[in-house]
């Protein structure tokens, strides 16, 4: 296209600007500054939504609100929110027009980092490919997909609902079955009833065993489903008890079993890990799963300031406490690793009562050491509890979403 003398004219959402034709091509704006490069009708119908030759005006379905503020920038080198505008809203539209959000003013690109953070939604790698392969899904692998969402997604239908219940009620049998087998009197009862336990507990690692080997079939990446932790948390719950079977059928009710008791003993406490897979189902356990994984690097930092707070305080309390005065030395603080268990129940504000400073410079060593521990719990605390709060607004927002689709095909 050419742009003679004559006049330009922008049309956005309704509202019309008229520009001399010279000045389109070094616009500030880089969507409105390639109408100058645009040979053909073609590639202007690219650029904007329409076009009319005739009075050579350009057509764009865009805020007009928004349009009319990112124009005073273009005057006074000033870019803000238009009030009463989604922060987000008017960022697309700059992201339309060429704009970045480092040429908002500070405040405002302060709005927008704040808001983004709090509405910023998590997609797995899963998520991110789900859209290119709905194509895929049709026709032979519909259903596969429909099989892959009913296991892995149990807000994604009814049956995914009904079999996210049976598997929450499996878990909950395994656990009472397991804690109730530590009870002192859970002996005599197993001696009466004893084919009666081993069939609850072969019936729930029965489901646990289906229902992994379904979902491993029907995954889209195996390499990926082995990986996953959750999925490792099932198999190091369902692994000790096929083990402890084989160990039974090898060594046989005799002496060998007795010395291969403690490893039994030990296999059986690891299916406490089926505790874990509620957090397939419940939003409380994601979050905390989602936030540890965010926030490692606080963990570590939180990790390191108690490490060194423990050094520090638990050679000196060893010091005050016993390496002075031998005549009056606390026993309780001979070494400095019995210091630091003192310096860990401090910082915390445990405090068991266990041993406790007996000298007036070990006691002003405890109390400074429980202000500083509250202190440096309290830095890394912070960040961690913005992460889960925004975790949490993520995991709550993708349940909604799938709520809203789930509620669609029911109405269906």
């Amino acid at each position: 296209m050419k742009f003679g003398s004559g006049t330009c004219i922008l049309n956005v959402g309704g509202t019309k600007y008229a520009f001399p034709g010279d000045v389109i091509k070094n616009f500030p704006l880089r969507r409105v500054s390639r109408l100058h490069s645009c040979a053909s009708e073609q590639e202007v119908l690219e650029v904007c939504d329409d076009y009319d030759r005739e009075r050579n005006e350009y057509f764009f379905d865009r805020h007009s609100g928004a349009f009319g503020c990112i124009m005073l920038y273009v005057k006074y080198g000033k870019l803000r929110f238009v009030p009463q505008m989604c922060e987000l809203s008017f960022y697309n539209e700059m992201i339309y027009w060429g704009l970045e959000s480092s040429q908002l003013e500070f405040c405002c690109q302060r709005r927008l980092d704040d808001r983004m953070s709090e509405t910023y939604t998590y997609f797995s790698e899963e998520d991110a490919e789900l859209r290119p392969n709905e194509l895929a899904t049709r026709g032979s692998g519909k259903w596969l997909e429909r099989m892959r969402r009913t296991f892995e997604e149990p807000t994604s239908s009814v049956a995914a609902q009904i079999l996210a219940s049976v598997s929450v009620i499996f878990v909950i049998v395994s656990m009472v079955v397991l804690c109730a087998s530590t009870l002192p009197d859970w002996k005599t009862a197993e001696n009466n009833s004893v084919e009666e336990h081993r069939v609850i507990e072969a019936v729930c690692i029965g489901w646990f065993t289906a229902e992994c080997i379904v979902r491993f079939i029907v995954s889209k990446d195996k390499c990926e489903f082995v990986r996953r932790p959750l999925n490792i948390i099932d198999l190091l719950a369902i692994t000790p008890y096929y083990i402890s079977v084989l160990m039974s059928v090898l060594t046989g009710e005799n002496s060998q079993l007795q010395r291969a008791g403690v490893t039994l003993r030990v296999l059986r406490m690891m299916r406490i890990f089926w505790v874990i897979k509620l957090a397939r189902h419940f939003l409380g356990l994601q979050t905390l799963g989602l936030t540890l994984k965010r926030c490692y690097r606080e963990m570590v930092m939180l990790l390191v300031f108690i490490c060194v707070a423990m050094a520090i305080f638990g050679a000196l309390s060893q010091l005050l406490e016993h390496g002075l005065d031998l005549e009056m030395s606390n026993e309780d603080y001979a070494s400095i690793p019995a210091a630091c268990w003192w310096v860990i129940i401090s910082m915390t504000t445990v405090g068991y009562g266990d041993m406790y400073p007996i000298t007036m410079p070990g006691r002003v060593l405890g109390g400074v050491c429980v202000v500083s521990g509250i202190v440096l719990l309290a830095l890394p605390i912070t960040f961690i509890y913005h992460s889960f709060v925004q975790c949490y607004h993520e995991l709550k927002f993708r349940s909604a979403r799938c709520s809203r689709s789930l509620s669609a095909e029911f109405l269906n």
